[in-house]
């Protein structure tokens, strides 16, 4: 499940990966931020996934990288910052780190909520 919400006294969209996390909400995620018109176009994002359990494979990674480099079309900036503490989702997220770099994509890796919303914040 993702949850998703624009907190705009910090002006960083908070979305919550909760549970089972599976591509097609992951895709679906992606397609909703790129068509929303209200975010600024620098947009912050802090991805909590304490909670969750990704349900994709490797393979589907260039699923997920196809579809954030359509939605980076429709931003200036994209810089997003995700919460993890299992090796499972590590391995996932640290692989992606490495094969979504773009010149307007900064993603980076965090254990803790304090240490993502820094980064965030000085970007």
């Amino acid at each position: 499940m993702i949850k998703s919400t624009f907190n705009n006294d910090l002006n960083i969209l908070e979305s919550q990966f909760k549970n089972d996390v599976y591509l097609d909400e992951i895709v679906e995620y992606i397609r909703v931020t790129k068509e929303n018109k209200t975010y600024p176009r620098k947009l912050k994002i802090l991805t909590d996934s304490l909670q969750a359990s990704f349900k994709f494979s490797v393979n589907d990674l260039n699923t997920i990288i196809n579809e954030n480099n359509k939605s980076l079309e429709e931003y200036d900036t994209i810089i997003d910052a995700i919460i993890i503490d299992n090796p499972q989702t590590a391995a996932l997220t640290v692989l992606y780190q490495e094969l979504a770099k773009n010149k307007k994509y900064f993603f980076s890796v965090f254990s803790t909520h304090e240490a993502a919303l820094l980064w965030l914040e000085n970007f």
